[in-house]
């Protein structure tokens, strides 16, 4: 989640106040933007497919990170923080430092309030440029709702959307089946609070 935008700086400046800022700010096309904090339903939905994932991909060639680890993608001038990223073998980073990545084969954001136009938007227009990508996928935290792009063999994205608490999910670039009842795991949306 995003807060105001500063004055329009380079690649390299935002890289070097970033990694020793307090706190974590994204880069798009030259604005720095500070993040904000996320609900409690944000933080359980994003821990609950990080225990699912991180289970499911032990054993393989595929990296689970979360929101610590940057992504960049030069074809937009963007540097983001999913809030889960995959990426399977080895990971290819930005520069000489170990902190921002640029091939995930799969990207998960929860939505919320104050950025679900942007990751619908512009930011999926970025991800979708990024070569290694196969899935993007968005997470209600108000409701039980997920909708996952797959890119087709064509370049085409093709749109899933799951509803059901029983579907099953699968993420083809990683060989994972996910229950959508497991994502949502003592999430209560009556209350706007977790149970």
């Amino acid at each position: 989640m995003a807060t105001a935008a500063s004055a329009h700086i380079s690649p390299e400046e935002y890289l070097e106040r970033e990694r020793k800022a307090e706190f974590k700010s994204e880069y798009f096309r030259g604005e720095v933007v500070a993040m904000a904090g996320g609900t409690y339903e944000h933080s359980l939905i994003i821990a609950n497919l990080i225990g699912e994932l991180h289970a499911a991909l032990r054993r393989g060639n595929c990296r689970l990170s979360s929101t610590d680890v940057r992504l960049a993608i030069a074809s937009s001038n963007l540097y983001t923080y999913p809030d889960v990223m995959v990426v399977c073998g080895d990971p290819v980073f930005a520069g000489n430092r170990r902190d921002t990545v640029c091939n995930p084969v799969l990207v998960i954001e929860v939505l919320s309030e104050s950025t679900e136009a942007y990751d619908r938007g512009e930011k999926f227009q970025s991800y979708r440029s990024i070569s290694s990508l196969m899935e993007y996928v968005m997470v209600a935290q108000d409701r039980t709702h997920l909708e996952q792009y797959t890119r087709q063999p064509d370049g085409r994205w093709l749109l899933t959307d799951h509803n059901d608490s029983a579907s099953r999910i699968r993420f083809e670039a990683v060989g994972v089946d996910l229950q959508l009842s497991n994502v949502y795991e003592k999430v209560d949306f009556q209350s706007g609070q977790a149970r």
